[in-house]
């Protein structure tokens, strides 16, 4: 176990832990684990599973209390905007998740640490890790800090494209289309950049690691402006 490693993120995250070693295989990716030939049950699964868990039952209890007026369909999709991998990777990189997580040099060299699957389920590995070692008070209080700030706009962005098409065939300004516009880095790691236009006006730009990905933060960028 990287000790350093261990302190330095739970410095970062505000918590300390009982028993270091569950934080530490949080950080263990399967493609790590299986290179070094280690047990399965030294990878970040099972806390995945487990931190998944917990994630549903916080977001629920949250949403239960927070939205009294809202019927059970629109907190099912609120929660689902919380849940998803998009969102969840966001807030593995606002606690810089990408650096600690241990990967084989395979996955590493083709920028695993920045993809959006990896960082997810390494972020439901923590909130497991810190279940199991704190107990759910503080799960729930991590889970608060780095997921449930600025919900509306998880919101937005979690269905950006339809919402965007909505706005524009209700207001009958033409046709939305979605045009690419740059590709930077190596094919491992491209950075795509798109452009929401209606007719030949540009109403939004976005960038992200695949065409789906920038197209989706450029509607958000185009309803962000369109609600100013």
């Amino acid at each position: 176990m990287d000790a350093k490693s261990v302190e330095e993120f739970q410095e970062q995250i505000g918590i300390k832990f009982h028993e270091p070693s569950r934080l530490w295989n949080a950080f263990i990716h399967s493609s790590y684990a299986n290179e070094r030939r280690m047990s399965k049950d030294k990878n970040n699964e099972r806390l995945e599973f487990l931190g998944d868990a917990v994630l549903e039952l916080v977001t629920s209890n949250y949403l239960y209390r927070t939205y009294q007026k809202e019927s059970e369909g629109k907190l099912s999709k609120i929660r689902a905007s919380l849940v998803c991998e998009p969102t969840l990777a966001g807030c593995a990189r606002d606690i810089n998740l990408g650096k600690y997580v241990l990967l084989s040099k395979g996955e590493d060299m083709t920028g695993g640490r920045s993809r959006d699957s990896i960082l997810s389920d390494a972020f439901e590995a923590v909130i497991g890790a810190i279940y199991l070692d704190q107990g759910i008070e503080t799960a729930t209080k991590f889970i608060e800090t780095y997921l449930f700030k600025d919900v509306e706009n998880k919101v937005l962005f979690f269905d950006a494209k339809t919402n965007l098409q909505e706005i524009v065939q209700g207001e009958g300004k033409g046709r939305l289309k979605y045009v690419l516009v740059g590709e930077e880095g190596p094919d491992h790691a491209k950075i795509f950049t798109v452009e929401a236009r209606l007719g030949e006006n540009v109403i939004g730009t976005g960038s992200g690691h695949s065409k789906k990905s920038a197209e989706q933060h450029a509607a958000f960028e185009a309803i962000k402006r369109h609600k100013k």
